[in-house]
């Protein structure tokens, strides 16, 4: 099963120095249908206008993972952790008992990314946040784990859920395959091009809901580069 989530009927709000478009149900957009897809709970993709960003504010008891498509994020939190991740890298903030952390587009252009949060199945840990190059090239072709809960995907940048963060790119006519066990939940969305998973077409930016499948074998119909989450139920 295959639900296409087109990106024209997501949900969102346009702040000016902040154009949102949610996956799932947040903030001031309710969708009883679209409440999160097993653990996933948060797929924004958010557009930040330079020199602005999200100031100070808490979390706690979630997996956020941020996926820079374009320009590059500045993060700061009480822990007094400070870093830049540029397009294509990832970081992982685990929320644990309580964080407080920002966010900021320092650069001269738009920057763009992927918030995706994940539930976790680990709590009462101290919070803690990392970040980790992946460059594009080292997943041509292929998926590649970006961040995970399991110990044997060793590098990658670790998660405290059952739960794993991939990326592919793709040229225009290549084909990348993912196994997967039928009951977990799977949430495709390519971040540019034009892609065929399994028969169904997506557009740039669309979601792609599955689950009962075992394989996913996906077609680049133009270059393209691919963020996939993989979840328990």
């Amino acid at each position: 099963m295959i639900d296409r989530r087109p990106f024209p009927t997501l949900g969102g709000a346009n702040h000016g120095w902040l154009n949102a478009k949610h996956h799932f149900s947040f903030a001031n957009y309710h969708d009883q249908s679209r409440m999160g897809w097993g653990a996933l709970r948060v797929w924004n993709d958010d557009t930040i206008a330079a020199q602005t960003g999200f100031p100070p504010h808490p979390h706690a008891d979630m997996e956020i993972i941020t996926y820079v498509r374009e320009g590059a994020i500045t993060h700061q939190d009480s822990l007094g952790n400070k870093g830049r991740t540029v397009a294509g890298d990832v970081q992982v903030m685990s929320a644990g008992t309580g964080i407080t952390h920002a966010e900021y587009n320092l650069e001269q252009g738009d920057t763009q990314i992927f918030q995706i949060w994940i539930i976790p199945d680990q709590h009462g840990k101290a919070p803690s946040w990392g970040t980790k190059p992946f460059p594009i090239g080292d997943r041509s072709g292929r998926f590649v784990t970006l961040a995970s809960g399991f110990k044997e995907d060793t590098d990658a940048l670790p998660l405290r859920t059952d739960a794993r963060v991939l990326g592919a790119t793709l040229k225009a006519g290549e084909t990348a395959e993912y196994e997967i066990d039928s009951q977990r939940f799977a949430y495709l969305v390519p971040a540019k091009g034009r892609i065929d998973v399994n028969g169904v077409q997506l557009d740039a930016r669309d979601g792609a809901a599955i689950r009962h499948e075992t394989k996913l074998t996906v077609t680049a119909l133009e270059d393209a580069e691919l963020v996939l989450v993989d979840t328990a139920p």
